[in-house]
């Protein structure tokens, strides 16, 4: 039963054919076309476009991956906001540097970064927390995110305490904020057929001017 599942699996297979991606086609920089790429993957109605899977390395050098959301992007990088004392929060502050992955399905494309990562500034971490629907400010609060709890009713005992004691009005906790990966490797990868696919690779020179390549798949 065990072989007849690995081998229907292994059959699994699309061959990509939507689109093309050239070195003439795309920007000088990679967030003109990183830009440009979210554009039509929200005009396409991608599910959760701002979806991207962070991967950060302990100092026990072993990896960790989760699924974020992306909250801001422009020259100075890619943001998102989450607990600082959580795992991720505690390998960024061991090992500042982390990769992200955006998988954008429904058109073929992945658009995987790399590079260092720092916090955002406290009034920017103020902005989005204030921004946030009430219900999420106060989870934020009560939650000692990616710690162990006993049970369900006692999380929910925490965001009762916290719906008491602020109300309406929760502060944000200094244990939350944001952080914002600032690349130094950007790739575009295109689907194309018989696993012939389009990989448009930026890089960051020591002059720090982006240089593009095209790689094999």
């Amino acid at each position: 039963m065990n072989q007849t599942k690995n081998q229907s699996i292994a059959d699994l297979r699309i061959d990509y054919s939507q689109a093309s991606l050239s070195e003439a086609d795309s920007a000088a920089d990679p967030i003109t076309q990183f830009g440009k790429w979210f554009d039509e993957a929200i005009r396409a109605e991608v599910p959760e476009a701002n979806a991207m899977s962070l991967a950060t390395v302990g100092s026990n050098g072993r990896p960790s991956s989760r699924i974020v959301l992306i909250k801001q992007f422009d020259e100075h990088g890619f943001t998102w906001f989450t607990n600082f004392e959580s795992r991720k929060g505690h390998e960024l502050s061991e090992h500042p540097y982390a990769a992200l992955l955006f998988h954008w399905v429904g058109l073929e494309r992945q658009v995987r970064i790399e590079g260092r990562v720092e916090r955002v500034s406290e009034s920017e971490s103020d902005a989005y927390f204030h921004s946030r629907p009430l219900r999420s400010r106060l989870g934020a609060i009560a939650s000692a995110q990616s710690q162990t709890i006993a049970s369900r009713d006692l999380l929910e005992t925490e965001y009762a305490k916290a719906e008491q004691k602020f109300g309406d009005n929760p502060p944000r906790p200094d244990h939350w904020g944001g952080y914002r990966l600032l690349p130094d490797t950007v790739e575009f990868w295109q689907g194309r057929r018989s696993r012939l696919h389009d990989r448009i690779l930026y890089t960051l020179d020591a002059a720090g001017n982006w240089q593009r390549q095209r790689l094999q798949p």
